[in-house]
């Protein structure tokens, strides 16, 4: 973990042509908060709440499991007819202990209610949390950082200082620390003293993330994030038997593992 991040998905990029597109079918979490964000192309999301909602490069889905939820993700009608382009990030964030069960919620924020900083080839737009004197109006439970930096060959950006966990993912291009190169893909976590001067040695796009340490071990299976492995096995049973809410509008389900 990097601070309360637990597990980062890098979605494509990819390519669909007409009449295909992506069907990520119902399926539950519980002890943690998804965080989908977008750099091309859009999802619809779908949850138990009955929350029906599309994003779009730069918006925000948040989305706290809590003591439950079930979601899907797809591709709009619209955009499966068309051929469509998906390429994104989903970071789940462990939730603090006092939180773990907590009543379930989403929200949605707009790309242009997210503070953005745009200085010396650098565009940098604050996700969540706080960096660089602004703050993100996404509602975090535990002290976190996450920006979306974008890098003109050459340009530089500093990791958030003051965080005793830090970390940055490169989405695509490069970036040299101290003479250290990190590629597409890569994960380099950082001292919590250190200053971290990041270059880029390309077009780049790079996202930093981190904050302070979660309040106690987690175990991870599937979908499910808790501190408690009972409670793990109790989800995976709620699961198989049906005891999670469905999402209104759907007929298929994501079958647990085995």
């Amino acid at each position: 973990m990097v601070g309360p991040f637990i597990f980062l998905d890098h979605l494509g990029p990819a390519a669909f042509g007409p009449g295909t597109g992506i069907d990520v079918r119902p399926h539950p979490h519980i002890g943690l908060a998804t965080v989908t964000y977008l750099f091309d192309g859009e999802l619809v999301h779908r949850d138990s709440l009955g929350c029906l909602q599309t994003i779009r490069p730069g918006d925000v889905n948040w989305m706290t499991a809590g003591s439950g939820i079930v979601h899907s993700e797809r591709s709009s009608p619209q955009a499966r007819e068309r051929g469509c382009r998906l390429h994104g990030l989903q970071s789940w964030v462990a939730l603090p202990t006092a939180f773990e069960e907590a009543t379930p919620a989403f929200h949605h924020h707009p790309a242009d209610t997210l503070p953005t900083l745009d200085r010396d080839g650098a565009k940098l737009r604050v996700i969540a949390g706080s960096a660089y004197g602004l703050t993100s109006p996404v509602v975090t439970l535990s002290e976190m950082f996450y920006v979306d930096v974008e890098l003109r060959t050459g340009a530089g950006v500093t990791v958030p200082e003051g965080y005793a966990e830090r970390a940055l993912y490169v989405v695509r291009g490069g970036v040299e620390v101290e003479g250290a190169t990190f590629g597409e893909g890569t994960l380099p976590i950082f001292d919590s003293a250190a200053r971290v001067d990041a270059q880029a040695s390309s077009p780049s796009r790079v996202v930093l993330l981190g904050g302070a340490p979660l309040d106690g071990e987690r175990h991870i299976w599937w979908n499910f994030v808790s501190s408690s492995s009972e409670r793990i096995e109790q989800a995976k049973a709620d699961w198989r038997e049906g005891r999670f809410a469905a999402v209104p509008g759907e007929t298929e389900v994501t079958p647990l593992p085995r």
